[in-house]
């Protein structure tokens, strides 16, 4: 049809430029310039619908975050259900469910009971269920893709039995100072560049892909390392090594510091992608970043080097500003340009915090935004906020948000034919 429109738009053209000619010829200048009006009104008005349809996307990404921050969405299987249902209702089409935080597994793992001494978060909710297989089950059912998010990455808390049980396993500044604050939280981190810390990771995420039906796994800038990291000794060996025996540079931001560690964190990330594709090729890698250069100067996190290798087959970039131009100026970034040449890439807004409110004009206004650079689609961060914490009426955020999404639509799928 989407042919048979754009044939019938070229004779329709020809026709009406022919005749136009031998009128402008009859008739003179002045003649000919209301002649041409009349076509060019007629050449915007009877090819268009073809034209639009043409135009019109076929995919839109449509997703939410489900975490246990601030969130007991995933502490009753009731609960979780009636989530899902409602974002079936408002047309959403992917959730990001979180299965690594706080130092623990929010799904049943063999991998964490040999390595943690649990294998399940020991928050009540979750005893007796498998999370994560009720997310899938019911997820596929409403018509939601279900991409696990891997929300801590290589961060623990600093009182976790993960910590406790391998002190050898953290990393540390260049005064041996451990803890990261996040919040008021005390955190820790995992020292990627260890062999032991990159096999656990590893098999966690190999653990899902084998056991459960999911659609992807999605990591973010927690699959990094903050910069002022990485001076523990197992590092700072490795580095010396090959450095021919020179320390690494006083100054976490030194150029070549963070290009060696970051490198190092690619080539990791290039070994999980082969890991998962091992087990199942249809599997997407998704990374929900921080814009390019806070990822990478903070959290050596280089996903756009990632996307570059083909190593990321979704991209969900987090791009939560309240001020307009700032957001704007975001998606208007050159390599966010270059990841849309070759992957969907979807852009994450803020829907709102505990502590923070986002009205949902801001929400609405932000999906325009993206809409109007025909990026692949938006997530919102997080499922809480869109309306349960938040200063807004429940159902009128609900009719807002079904004004957003009014008829449902599949996701872009790279593994699935998607073209930019």
């Amino acid at each position: 049809m989407m042919q048979i429109g754009k044939n019938y738009t070229r004779i329709t053209q020809k026709i009406h430029m022919n005749w136009f000619v031998k009128w402008w010829c009859k008739r003179g200048f002045l003649a000919g310039l209301m002649a041409l009006s009349m076509v060019v009104t007629m050449l915007l008005s009877l090819p268009l619908s073809a034209q639009t349809a043409s135009r019109l996307p076929t995919t839109e990404l449509r997703g939410v975050w489900l975490t246990n921050i601030d969130s007991n969405v995933l502490f009753e299987k009731q609960r979780l259900d009636k989530a899902l249902q409602n974002l079936k209702d408002l047309n959403f089409n992917i959730v990001y469910p979180t299965v690594w935080n706080w130092g623990w597994t929010l799904y049943p793992s063999q991998v964490a009971k040999r390595v943690i001494g649990k294998e399940l978060d020991p928050e009540p909710g979750l005893q007796g269920r498998d999370m994560l297989k009720e997310v899938v089950e019911e997820g596929h059912e409403k018509g939601l893709a279900v991409i696990p998010w891997f929300e801590f990455g290589f961060m623990a808390p600093a009182d976790s039995q993960l910590a406790k049980r391998r002190p050898q396993w953290l990393t540390s500044r260049r005064d041996g100072t451990q803890i990261w604050k996040e919040g008021t939280h005390d955190r820790v981190w995992l020292n990627p560049f260890r062999p032991d810390v990159q096999q656990f990771v590893q098999d966690l995420i190999v653990e899902i892909v084998k056991n459960y039906d999911v659609d992807g796994i999605q990591f973010d800038d927690h699959f990094g390392l903050p910069a002022e990291l990485g001076y523990d000794s197992y590092t700072v060996a490795l580095y010396k090594k090959e450095h021919r025996g020179k320390l690494p540079p006083k100054n976490p931001q030194d150029a070549e510091w963070l290009r060696w560690r970051a490198n190092k964190i690619t080539n990791y990330m290039k070994r999980i992608f082969k890991a998962v594709k091992a087990v199942k090729k249809d599997c997407i890698i998704s990374v929900a970043p921080n814009p390019q250069r806070f990822s990478y100067d903070f959290y050596l996190a280089d996903w756009a080097k990632w996307e570059r290798m083909g190593l990321v087959e979704e991209l969900v970039l987090q791009i939560y500003r309240n001020d307009l131009k700032v957001f704007n100026s975001e998606l208007d970034r050159p390599e966010v340009k270059a990841a849309r040449s070759h992957i969907p890439v979807s852009i994450g807004i803020i829907s709102g915090l505990k502590g923070k409110f986002v009205p949902m004009q801001q929400i609405e206004t932000q999906v325009k935004s993206v809409r109007d650079r025909k990026f692949a689609g938006v997530s919102f961060f997080f499922y809480e906020t869109l309306w349960n914490l938040t200063k807004e009426p429940r159902l009128e955020r609900q009719a807002s948000l079904r004004g957003i999404f009014p008829t449902p639509m599949k996701h872009p799928n790279l593994l699935a034919g998607w073209k930019p």
